[in-house]
């Protein structure tokens, strides 16, 4: 049995600080914002971020030839699906962070795109226009959100350039050129705008990072912030519509918390950026979006590690994504399909939908970290109350005990494993059904809710977490006030 003592261990807990999306033209549909609305209301994450803002669906910037009709050629920048969207995250409390990508192709310099949408993924053919872009937008997003709004919206250059799949040759040379261009541009809308980049995913982040910090150096430029990404397993093996990963040891020196750390080493290594802010605006354990992992209990409880980490050297970090209305390799056939999303098609919470729920539970009121290990976190609150989540990575269940202060507690704990919360299970066990009918979704959303225990303690609980499990707890301080006559013994049968 563990004792709870008066200690204090390091915790910073950002579990809401920003969620990912798919691209931001997706936010016009229904299913879309049903599940942000979800999302949001169980746990309400303060930003989201996406690619897709300049892609040629939504519409902003167009050119149209007339020269040949004896007319003009002009350029149109368009806002109306922009407002749309931005007002639709609005409704729902929570605030853009804003990709700049991709490239609209009537201003693109080539004709090479990525994912089933087509973004597009050169460099401008004219820097001057793309500064252009940027300032017309922004200044449009001030005039009708205001400043001291659009200044909480974090502006990031670009996503993974890399990767050839998502930036030309993956060039450094034009990727800094690019954001030299666009920081200068958004600067000089307000200089109070919060920028950073360079967005890289693992293998070469460390080269990435290092030299993007030399260029920023020798070109007098202050970055607010580095960003990079964060994927946990190996190379997907494919079969059909599927790709089958597996996880990565976190400590592992290539893609695990050593080589986040080597981020913040790297920075802090420049005398003129020492300190600054690291995001991590993608992580997740798979990355590609039709990894079966996803849907799975053992992906909610590796994340549930991750998430008592995170915090370690990032300020912010951005699950990749909050739903499964998703177009990266195509519409998805099933509602089941490994999918990035905390929620799937039909509004079904995922098990690791609530390890998120569970970790923002913990934050909800001005904390101290009493516990930590790699298993679990439990932390105070200044009224005496204990909260904690457990977690079990392995295939073997484990029994975890604790000891607090004697006190007279209520008791309760939420727990979410392969038996109690199981969405997958069940679809699976309805003949894994491509199209739900009404029924079947409502057996499914009753299925993938965890299971509430109550009890009453004086300071002395125990757990079995199963394998794959993930458990909430709060341990409150509360006597028992019974109404004049009322004996809940007595009620029971028990006297």
């Amino acid at each position: 049995m563990i004792k709870i003592e008066n200690k204090e261990f390091a915790f910073n807990n950002y579990v809401d600080s920003c969620i990912g999306t798919g691209r931001m033209g997706l936010a016009l549909q229904k299913e879309y914002m049903d599940q942000l609305a979800f999302v949001q209301k169980y746990i309400g994450f303060k930003h989201i971020r996406g690619h897709g803002l300049f892609s040629d669906d939504m519409a902003i910037y167009q050119e149209r030839d007339f020269t040949k009709f004896g007319g003009e050629f002009m350029i149109d920048y368009n806002f109306t699906y922009l407002d749309l969207v931005m007002d639709g995250y609005k409704a729902l409390g929570i605030r853009p962070y804003l990709e700049l990508g991709f490239m609209p192709s009537k201003m693109a310099s080539g004709d090479q795109t990525v994912f089933y949408w087509k973004g597009n993924v050169t460099p401008p053919k004219d820097y001057a226009a793309w500064q252009k872009l940027l300032k017309v937008t922004l200044e449009h997003l001030i005039d009708r959100y205001g400043l001291e709004e659009v200044l909480t919206w974090p502006v990031e250059v670009w996503n993974e350039p890399n990767l050839t799949v998502f930036w030309k040759d993956a060039s450094k040379e034009e990727y800094f050129k690019l954001f030299k261009a666009s920081f200068e541009a958004v600067k000089g809308v307000n200089k109070n705008f919060k920028v950073g980049g360079p967005a890289v995913c693992g293998g070469s982040d460390k080269e990435w990072i290092k030299a993007f910090l030399e260029f920023c150096d020798k070109e007098d430029i202050m970055p607010d912030y580095i960003s990079r990404h964060h994927y946990c397993t190996d190379q997907p093996k494919f079969d059909g519509h599927y790709g089958y990963a597996n996880l990565l040891d976190p400590e592992n020196e290539d893609d695990g918390f050593p080589n986040l750390h080597s981020t913040r080493e790297i920075i802090d290594s420049f005398p003129k950026f020492k300190g600054l802010e690291i995001h991590v605006t993608e992580f997740n354990t798979s990355y590609i979006p039709n990894c079966p992992l996803h849907d799975t209990n053992l992906n909610a409880a590796y994340i549930a590690h991750q998430l008592s980490r995170l915090g370690d050297d990032n300020v912010a970090y951005s699950y990749w994504t909050f739903g499964d209305i998703f177009e990266e390799s195509g519409v998805p056939f099933t509602p089941f399909h490994g999918g990035f999303g905390l929620v799937a098609n039909g509004v079904i919470p995922k098990p690791t939908f609530w390890t998120f729920v569970f970790f923002k539970k913990l934050k909800e009121q001005e904390y101290k970290c009493v516990y930590k290990d790699d298993d679990s976190v439990i932390v105070k609150f200044p009224n005496g109350e204990y909260r904690g989540v457990l977690w079990n990575r392995f295939t073997e269940g484990k029994e975890m005990s604790f000891e607090f202060p004697e006190n007279d507690y209520s008791f309760v704990s939420e727990i979410c494993d392969e038996d109690t919360c199981n969405p997958l299970k069940v679809w699976h066990d309805m003949g894994e059904p491509s199209s739900l009918n009404d029924a079947q979704k409502d057996i499914l959303k009753r299925s993938a809710v965890p299971l509430i225990k109550t009890d009453r303690s004086i300071g002395k609980v125990s757990f079995e977490v199963k394998p794959n499990g993930v458990i909430y707890f709060s341990l409150e301080p509360k006597k028992i006030t019974p109404d004049r006559g009322y004996d809940y013994e007595r009620v029971i049968g028990r006297k």
